[in-house]
């Protein structure tokens, strides 16, 4: 697949959770930092440097760069550790995350896309991965069940859908999800909102005449 045409594994995650958010940040390469984001680059530090080391019997390799040539997706995992197993080493990827568990999938739909670029790189299955959340200080353990794999190839698809049309979607105000997103600011959505209904509302009048 053509580099243009790769989609980071990132992207996918921002996605599920706002597809304006990811068409500012993946579309439009636009971005912004808040206290929220600040944390998160904080937490990653010692992710971001690749480096293996062995504990336990365990080896853990950072900021490792995967690739999957079918679903055309690219990124870093943060880590991943390797246990011993009859057949090899069995890889096992961890993702860290800010804050706490989520009620929706992005996160493990981000990690799931891991595994999958881990199998096609190591041809080798990765049954489960763990999400680590840095404000509950506990992983959460996540298995790549065939309905995650489903969505996560899903996703890969319609985000670069999306890239591809150059168009950025518009803006859908929630409180819960946009308050405190970076790019508020940026996207103004209340703005937006308020805008399209205007718009909504004199082409209604235009229909009645």
């Amino acid at each position: 697949m053509a580099e243009e045409d790769l989609v980071p594994i990132s992207a996918l995650q921002h996605y599920l959770y706002c597809p304006r958010q990811c068409a500012l940040i993946h579309l439009e390469q636009q971005w912004a930092e808040n206290a929220n984001t600040a944390q998160g680059r904080v937490l990653h530090e010692r992710t971001d440097k690749p480096r293996a080391e062995r504990r336990r019997g365990v080896r853990t390799v950072t900021a490792l760069p995967l690739y999957h040539p079918e679903l055309g997706l690219t990124g870093i995992a943060d880590a991943v550790e390797f246990y011993a197993a009859e057949a090899g080493e069995l890889p096992f990827p961890v993702e860290y995350k800010r804050g706490r568990p989520k009620s929706h999938q992005a996160d493990e739909v981000q990690l799931c896309a891991q595994a999958l670029c881990l199998e096609t790189m190591l041809a080798r299955t990765v049954p489960a991965g763990a999400l680590f959340y840095g404000e509950t200080r506990r992983r959460v353990e996540v298995a790549f069940s065939p309905q995650l794999r489903e969505l996560t190839t899903r996703t890969a698809a319609a985000v670069r859908a999306m890239l591809r049309s150059g168009t950025t979607p518009l803006a859908d105000y929630a409180a819960k999800r946009c308050d405190g997103c970076s790019l508020l600011d940026l996207c103004q959505p209340r703005l937006l909102r308020r805008l399209q209904s205007v718009s909504t509302w004199l082409a209604c009048r235009l229909d009645e005449s």
